[in-house]
């Protein structure tokens, strides 16, 4: 055991040498806690770490399994979750001053299926400000001078350093996208109800989805199978049949996946070498990858975007704001000040574009593709507090489209760039196994 890095390990890896005795729940979540202290004053990953507490849930999980009762897929692996997720034993601050010290009664959906299936949560990670723009500490593993991207900072750079090998984070506009690809690791926006979101902070009922990070596909896909399924505390889930997204994701591939190269109204928006390396990129894809154009006048799908998040916010954070005072930044009070503008007009004829371009896309999959393929943010994760610009994400988000970014190409300085797919509603099992084919596709197989 000396030997081995316990906290390198996947958390498919770490279930399976769990279950099979290799070594204890208390050892990789020990060697979690000890890497996290290495790396935690540079990376600033968490907001809320018990190092004792966390041990204790480990050791709790090793007499379980030592017990001989049934155990769960993801028994004993150190998890971490974004602090705007609630945690009955855990405070949930949501990145404000305003909500310091918070400690909410009950688990969020998600978490109480993190805890079913066996993990161990060993902490709450860095937001930003209500899962907006303004930063928190947390920098960029790969090179501190750099943003981790946002509002997913925590969970994104988490993974990245090697901390814990799995996370949740949120997405409303693109905080699980975009730092996953600053930040070099996998990560996945689910389709729009496939995740519940009771008892996580509400922006938008029409934009908020909660996924996962993680260093493997097979990761994703089994954190999916976790906190997938219908829940009557969030109305937007449905009863559907379970699905194993699991061995969808690592199954083989029958046909060669079609995948549309979408640049996106916004293409002008991507740096050269981003512009460079998805040119190559579609071309060394071959005959799989097409061109595909989408048509000029889907360009008004951001400012719908814009306009369904500010109103939405406005409404459902507008008084704790005006509680805050100056405790609030001002680019969040701008923003709910810019949502309470909003006409009703608007903001339905906003929702009504949104559905129509749902539909719309659709065919597309229908008819010519598996996945669009594109990019999942301007560029490299800029250097500086800002968190970076959403605008590759905006699109497949007003469309509740399953997402995916894939650590497979890099830009200035080494640094990574994700590259996004994007499948059909729904479709997400489809989309991993697509995904695998990818990375097998680029750089062999794993």
């Amino acid at each position: 055991m000396a030997d081995r890095d316990l906290s390198a390990l996947t958390a498919a890896q770490t279930a399976a040498e769990i279950v099979s005795g290799a070594f204890s729940s208390e050892e990789v979540t020990r060697a979690c806690l000890e890497r996290i202290e290495a790396a935690e004053d540079t990376v600033k990953a968490f907001a809320h770490l018990d190092r004792e507490f966390a041990l204790t849930q480990a050791r709790e999980s090793d007499q379980w399994r030592r017990s001989g009762r049934p155990i769960g897929p993801l028994h004993g692996v150190p998890v971490a979750v974004k602090d705007i997720i609630e945690t009955a034993d855990w405070p949930t601050e949501c990145g404000s001053p305003l909500l310091a010290g918070r400690r909410p009664r009950n688990d969020a959906t998600v978490v109480s299926k993190l805890r079913a299936a066996g993990a161990v949560i060993v902490g709450k990670t860095v937001t930003t400000e209500f899962a907006y723009f303004s930063p928190g500490k947390t920098r960029n593993p790969h090179d501190p001078r750099r943003t981790p991207g946002g509002s997913s900072s925590g969970s994104a750079a988490a993974v990245a350093a090697g901390m814990v090998p799995l996370t949740l984070g949120s997405q409303t506009n693109g905080s699980i996208i975009r730092p996953g690809s600053f930040c070099g690791v996998f990560a996945m926006k689910p389709s729009h109800g496939l995740v519940s979101r009771a008892g996580v902070l509400p922006l938008s009922r029409t934009l908020d989805h909660i996924g996962p990070f993680a260093r493997s596909l097979e990761d994703i896909a089994l954190a999916l199978d976790v906190i997938s399924g219908f829940d009557a505390d969030d109305p937007d889930t449905r009863p559907l049949a379970a699905r194993n997204f699991q061995k969808t994701a690592t199954e083989e591939f029958g046909l060669d996946p079609r995948l549309a190269f979408v640049k996106t109204p916004m293409w002008d928006k991507a740096d050269a070498d981003t512009h460079e390396a998805f040119e190559d990129l579609a071309k060394e894809l071959g005959e799989a990858c097409f061109n595909y154009d989408l048509p000029a006048h889907y360009a008004s799908a951001w400012t719908s975007h814009r306009t369904i998040m500010a109103t939405e916010m406005a409404h459902n954070l507008g008084k704790l704001t005006d509680q805050g005072g100056d405790k609030v930044s001002k680019q969040f009070r701008d923003l709910i000040e810019e949502g309470r503008e909003v006409s009703a007009a608007d903001y339905l004829a906003a929702i009504a574009e949104g559905r129509a371009l749902r539909t719309a896309i659709e065919e597309l999959f229908q008819q010519q593709c598996t996945a669009i393929i594109t990019p999942a943010a301007r560029g490299v994760a800029p250097k500086g507090e800002a968190t970076g610009d959403p605008v590759f994400c905006t699109f497949w988000t007003l469309l509740g489209l399953p997402a995916i970014t894939l650590p497979l190409l890099t830009g200035e300085d080494d640094m990574p760039l994700g590259v996004q797919l994007v499948g059909a509603p729904g479709d997400d099992a489809r989309l991993l196994r697509t995904a695998q084919w990818v990375v097998t596709k680029l750089v062999g197989a794993k």
